[in-house]
């Protein structure tokens, strides 16, 4: 990735975390490992299915979580390598 994509991933990273649910979701998965949406919606309080289904395909979409079919749930993980990325360019 060159310096121009990497600054757009960064944008587009830092965009998804600036909004709270988002964050959240983050942060649970970060503490607590792979969840699904019932797992999360119980965790979040408050928040309905479709709003938190759009949550994570922003949070997919940016490449900070990664979606896990196991029969038929689908379970969300942080990806690590993205994150580890996004802090590497800051830093940099």
């Amino acid at each position: 990735m060159d310096a121009a994509q990497m600054q757009a991933h960064a944008i587009k990273v830092h965009r998804a975390l600036g909004e709270q649910t988002r964050y959240r979701i983050v942060q649970l998965l970060t503490t607590e490992g792979d969840l699904c949406p019932a797992e999360l919606e119980k965790r979040l309080e408050s928040i309905p299915l479709s709003t938190l289904s759009h949550h994570l395909k922003q949070l997919v979409e940016c490449q900070l979580l990664t979606p896990q079919k196991q029969g038929t749930f689908i379970y969300y993980s942080l990806n690590r390598e993205t994150v580890q990325k996004f802090a590497a360019y800051l830093i940099s």
